[in-house]
């Protein structure tokens, strides 16, 4: 695992992108305030520039870092939820401006999966994490659903959990403005 860590971390700090484990399904990630590292996932996946990707980051604290405004009505939501919750912010900051939806919003999850939290703690940045297929594809279920071209299209891929199988699934989504409207996503 430490290993694993480690090479992860040097690709990402010298602006590679990366295929690793979620606490949903594999993404593919790369840091969030690097805009060519951004630009890379896109065309790797084939994904218009205008549709957003969301952000992993590894604590409550770091997610204040990265959004102007955390509305109290988000903190309760994170609180209760029972799976991974991606929520949309109006204000996020400090990011790649390639990230940010139409209307200026950014989705961030904190994730509670052990390697992708560990990661973001020590990259000190939210992480890009995108399903793991070329636009348009169904998300693989598990590691060994991962398209070749996806696997040859990232400069390192991620040694643990491979070999877990099982119905993986993505997170829930809600948009939180800054006003406390929730708007249910998926």
């Amino acid at each position: 695992m430490k290993e694993s860590l480690d090479k992860a971390l040097e690709v990402l700090k010298n602006g590679g992108i990366i295929l690793y484990p979620t606490d949903t399904i594999w993404g593919i990630g790369c840091d969030a305030t690097n805009t060519e590292a951004v630009k890379r996932i896109f065309e790797l996946k084939q994904r218009e520039d205008a549709k957003a990707m969301l952000m992993l980051v590894g604590s409550e604290g770091q997610l204040q870092q990265f959004v102007k405004e955390v509305p109290d009505v988000a903190w309760q939501l994170i609180d209760s939820a029972v799976n991974p919750l991606t929520i949309i912010y109006d204000e996020p900051i400090n990011i790649s401006p390639a990230l940010l939806a139409e209307d200026g919003s950014a989705g961030f999850r904190i994730t509670n999966e052990y390697f992708s939290r560990s990661l973001c703690q020590r990259l000190r940045r939210p992480l890009v994490s995108t399903s793991a297929n070329i636009s348009g594809k169904p998300s693989p279920k598990s590691f060994a659903d991962i398209d070749k071209e996806i696997l040859d299209g990232v400069d390192y891929v991620v040694e643990v959990r491979r070999d877990e199988k099982g119905e993986a699934a993505p997170s829930n989504i809600i948009k939180i403005g800054n006003d406390s409207v929730v708007k249910i996503i998926r």
